[in-house]
């Protein structure tokens, strides 16, 4: 099973243009057998993907779109701050804190952390919090995963742009490598929702008795992600 972003959708969709302040965009729209609304969302590339619910009308769909073009604008507007490339003064999340990217004689300084410098700064900053994870979420994976009386089969990181982390039936865990980048407590809670698949292979009221049993406070960790996961992402 997978924790996946609240804005991921399924691959298959049906393909329209809309037309939003004069401005025209591509939209996606999906059926999802599980939503309960219809949900909007911008995607990196500028596209927008609509989750319709399961037996909704499309005519519906489209209407809700046609009244979010302010929320589509300032969304854009966003999306263009989050993707800018990296360099001195950008803010980053790192370890649930909004660190200053600093340049140094030496190298690059985020936090309590001193990056050696590349020709990219963003790829310097990247491969640095990639390296990090690899070190430190498989060890805490499995450390949890043994307090709680589970084998895993392996850890993987991974650069996973839907999904915080997944859990497959062979018992092999994915974290995106972006939990660093989290406070440590949800970061926790990311791989403890996933070892719990390992229970529960589900999102049924049983899975989340499992996730309350050993975080009873994964519904603030779970605040957390709707509120900044699309600014890591």
């Amino acid at each position: 099973m997978q924790l996946r972003l609240p804005w991921s959708l399924p691959r298959a969709a049906d393909h329209r243009q809309v037309t939003l302040g004069g401005r025209a965009y591509e939209l996606r729209l999906v059926r999802h057998r599980r939503a309960r609304r219809f949900v909007l969302r911008v995607g990196g590339d500028g596209v927008l993907k609509l989750t319709v619910p399961r037996g909704a009308a499309i005519s519906d769909g489209l209407a809700f779109v046609g009244r979010q073009t302010e929320w589509v604008e300032r969304e854009q507007v966003r999306q263009r701050v989050r993707t800018a490339p990296w360099g001195p003064g950008t803010e980053l999340w790192f370890r649930g804190r909004r660190e200053v990217l600093t340049l140094t004689s030496d190298g690059i300084v985020l936090g309590p952390e001193s990056i050696q410098r590349g020709d990219d700064i963003s790829a310097s900053v990247k491969a640095h919090m990639v390296a990090l994870a690899k070190r430190e979420l498989p060890a805490r994976c499995l450390a949890l995963a043994a307090a709680h009386g589970h084998t895993v089969s392996r850890v993987v990181v991974r650069n996973q742009r839907s999904r915080w982390g997944s859990c497959s039936t062979r018992a092999s865990i994915a974290l995106n490598w972006r939990l660093v980048q989290m406070p440590a407590q949800v970061s926790d809670y990311v791989v403890l929702h996933e070892l719990m698949h390992l229970r529960q292979g589900n999102h049924s009221r049983k899975f989340w008795r499992e996730v309350e049993s050993v975080c009873p406070e994964w519904r603030e960790a779970e605040r957390w992600l709707r509120k900044h996961g699309r600014e890591i992402l």
